[in-house]
């Protein structure tokens, strides 16, 4: 059983799911930040690979890639760090970035890479369904890594269940057509997150996008299996003087 399925075969509600940049604050960071978030009580790990051009990313994350790419950070400097993960990374860790640096640094490189190190799955907002289905989701179940697909409240019942079937893991429901960060009232996205309760879909579903203290946490679980917090995160973090106080305090006001 992937940590992913075991996770939410334990767990199988109020699910938190953080996301933080590779190399960020400092290029040696990596390991430290997720080390804090484990020990914090974070659920799963979504480490963002930064890159120049980040379409779904808002101003603070889009900074903290700026950040990470002038630290030195980049994919292959990421999976040297990611290289003794697991001696002492118990949670599921998954990839999050877009597909242009991916496929510079080889797709099928990247895919053996990301297993060998220990990782348990991707996510490639930019990557289409077609492209997936003829080309690159048989590379990344080669590897043994879920691929998790986003939705958006536009999305149709008929995309959201083709999706559903090509996800593995869980699938990523974007609280609203915007980029990272926003300030909308999650209470206000009720009736969609219903709608995908309601649909009784294979995969369990997170909510993402301006989920950034407990009452918008509290409400994206109230009709799924959790949420992803990234960043309300990044801004604890980026000044810190000491990552795991300022992650334990962060977390402490969400869970």
């Amino acid at each position: 059983m992937s940590r992913l399925n075991e996770l939410f075969r334990r767990k199988p509600s109020k699910i938190l799911s953080v996301y933080c940049t590779a190399g960020f604050p400092r290029l040696d960071s990596t390991m430290e930040v997720m080390r804090a978030l484990q020990d914090s009580g974070a659920d799963m790990i979504e480490l963002g690979m930064p890159y120049s051009d980040p379409l779904a990313d808002g101003p603070v994350i889009q900074a903290s890639g700026t950040r990470a790419l002038e630290n030195g950070m980049s994919i292959t400097r990421l999976f040297g760090q990611l290289m003794e993960m697991r001696a002492s990374i118990r949670i599921p860790v998954l990839l999050m970035g877009y597909l242009n640096p991916i496929l510079q640094f080889g797709f099928e490189k990247f895919c053996e890479a990301a297993a060998a190190a220990g990782v348990d799955g991707v996510i490639l907002p930019d990557l289409p369904i077609y492209e997936f289905e003829t080309e690159y989701g048989s590379v990344i179940r080669k590897r043994g890594l879920d691929f998790v697909f986003l939705v958006t409240p536009e999305t149709s019942d008929e995309r959201i269940r083709k999706v559903d079937a090509l996800s593995t893991g869980f699938l990523y429901a974007v609280s609203s057509s915007s980029t990272t960060g926003g300030s909308r009232d999650l209470g206000d996205q009720e009736d969609y997150f219903r709608r995908l309760g309601e649909m009784k879909l294979r995969n369990p579903v997170l909510v993402g996008f301006g989920v950034r203290d407990r009452k918008s946490w509290e409400a994206a679980c109230r009709h799924t299996q959790g949420a992803i917090i990234g960043t309300a995160y990044i801004k604890a973090i980026e000044g810190a003087t000491d990552i795991g106080k300022a992650t334990k305090e962060f977390l402490g006001t969400i869970l």
